[in-house]
């Protein structure tokens, strides 16, 4: 975080980026900055910096005062209107403490003091008196976001209270203190903007986010008949499936369910991170499947698909393109397209910091499968990652099982065959690690060339069961990582 925090102030103030000094209380004009970010495309405050981006720092005796207040001001709606809950936070910059609050673009039209506010450039424009520019903002937020639509006839008993319920008390895991902790069930809906009221038309009630974080099986698919996301393994049986899941449910339930189907057709290879092990199969999938949720456009009647084949796992969501084209770390911007969808998955700890998700997943996917993914922004948003988690022995005994009543002692030479490479393999890694090697001198002796496949295979279950021991174990994708045997082979 502080890494961006200094990338940000390096460049300058934009469209995007605003500096405050904040010496000891909050500066009444980052009311104004929050409500044309909230209003435009999103943004970042930070506060203890001049204007010509010199970090003058805040008071630290004065630092948690000023989070309460804002935490207490954004929520009452007395500055911005319709209330919204933004986190801030608080670092140390260059041995001076500052307070970083990003505000995600929103869904709806706020007003601070009673004014409308847009940004332009580095400015906060006042558009109060210009009906013209009004109505405009209305209306490309009312095209925008199809989770804004409002269905008044539907009542809060057709909302599963054991969901509003549950993220409640997931938000207050994430933070013990957090404003839902005192707020009545229909407070929270109303303050996560899935209670709204349309100020041109007057018509109010639950919106489609709503419905689609709470309402029951049967209210979803009277609301959004076509909603449906197909998750399939077909990895052996090609002609069909291995697995399905097949899911016309709530966007809470559905997100974990994703994640159990997952964790139970992929492999989830030993990987260290500094001393601790991590889950490459979690980062990764926990990521794309909130992407996916968050992301997708729920007025199209285009089913989402997660499917996992042989050699390559994509999805398929529609979307409404923002960058139209691929996506790279170069032209990487954060735009939801469900932003109250994607705010309330935040507050439950569903969506990480917003921005780090596609960044996440390039990174771990490397690590997973030593491939980048491709990710294209379009009318389908699609996710692409080529891999090598499944051996093609797994296919040849599933196809000559096939065959067992008449090939039985053939399927059982193979299998005994790639037993015995495995432990010739493990054999001769033990006895050429002897004295600690690099992984391509390692690669070099046994003859591979896939360094991920081979760690994965052979290198990382070695690890685990103690026989091989890394040199640096506290930095594991050093480059001067070298493996030596522990135990006599």
């Amino acid at each position: 975080m502080n890494d961006l925090i200094k990338k940000l102030i390096a460049g300058g103030e934009n469209q995007k980026v605003e500096f405050k000094e904040a010496d000891f209380e909050f500066p009444k004009s980052a009311y104004e900055t929050i409500c044309a970010f909230l209003n435009t495309n999103g943004g970042h405050l930070i506060l203890g910096v001049k204007d010509n981006g010199k970090i003058s720092g805040i008071n630290k005796d004065k630092i948690q005062k000023m989070k309460n207040d804002f935490i207490n001001v954004m929520n009452s709606g007395s500055k911005i209107s319709p209330a919204i809950h933004l986190d801030i936070k608080d670092m140390e910059i260059d041995g001076k403490s500052i307070l970083y609050i990003y505000v995600i673009q929103s869904s709806q039209v706020h007003r601070c003091n009673g004014k409308t506010f847009i940004r332009q450039d580095e400015a906060d424009i006042d558009i109060s008196n210009n009906n013209k520019a009004i109505s405009q903002l209305y209306l490309t937020k009312d095209s925008s976001y199809s989770e804004n639509r409002i269905f008044p006839a539907v009542r809060y008993e057709q909302l599963r209270e054991d969901l509003i319920q549950r993220g409640r008390k997931l938000a207050l895991v994430q933070n013990p203190n957090h404003p839902w902790r005192e707020m009545d069930n229909m407070t929270i809906l109303k303050r996560s903007s899935l209670y709204m009221e349309n100020p041109m038309t007057g018509e109010k009630g639950f919106t489609l986010a709503a419905i689609l974080l709470f309402g029951t099986d049967e209210l979803i698919a009277a609301a959004v008949p076509a909603f449906r996301i197909d998750v399939i393994k077909r990895v052996r049986n090609l002609s069909r499936y291995d697995d399905r899941l097949d899911l016309r449910t709530n966007l809470i339930e559905s997100y974990d369910k994703i994640l159990e189907f997952l964790a139970k057709n992929l492999p989830d290879p030993f990987y260290k991170e500094g001393n601790q092990r991590i889950s490459l199969r979690e980062n990764i999938f926990r990521e794309l499947v909130a992407n996916i949720i968050v992301h997708k456009e729920y007025a199209n009647a285009e089913p989402t698909r997660l499917i996992i084949e042989r050699h390559k796992i994509y999805t398929e969501n529609s979307n409404k393109p923002f960058i139209n084209g691929i996506i790279n770390l170069d032209n990487l911007v954060t735009h939801p397209k469900n932003p109250n969808i994607t705010r309330y998955f935040k507050e439950i700890g569903r969506v990480e910091e917003l921005g780090s998700g596609i960044e996440n997943i390039i990174h771990y996917c490397d690590l997973y499968t030593g491939n980048i993914p491709v990710l294209k922004d379009e009318t389908l948003f699609t996710f692409t990652l080529e891999h090598n988690l499944f051996e093609e022995n797994e296919f040849l005994s599933d196809s000559l099982s096939d065959q067992v009543s008449l090939e039985s002692d053939q399927v059982s030479d193979q299998v005994s065959d790639q037993v015995s490479d495995q432990v010739f393999l493990e054999k001769t890694i033990l006895e050429f690690c002897s004295e600690a090697k690099s992984l391509s001198e390692i690669l070099k002796r046994t003859g591979y060339l896939n360094k991920n496949y081979f760690r994965k295979k052979f290198l990382w279950p070695l690890i685990a069961q103690g026989r091989i021991a890394m040199t640096n174990p506290d930095s594991p994708n050093s480059p001067t990582q070298k493996y030596v045997t522990r135990i006599n082979p």
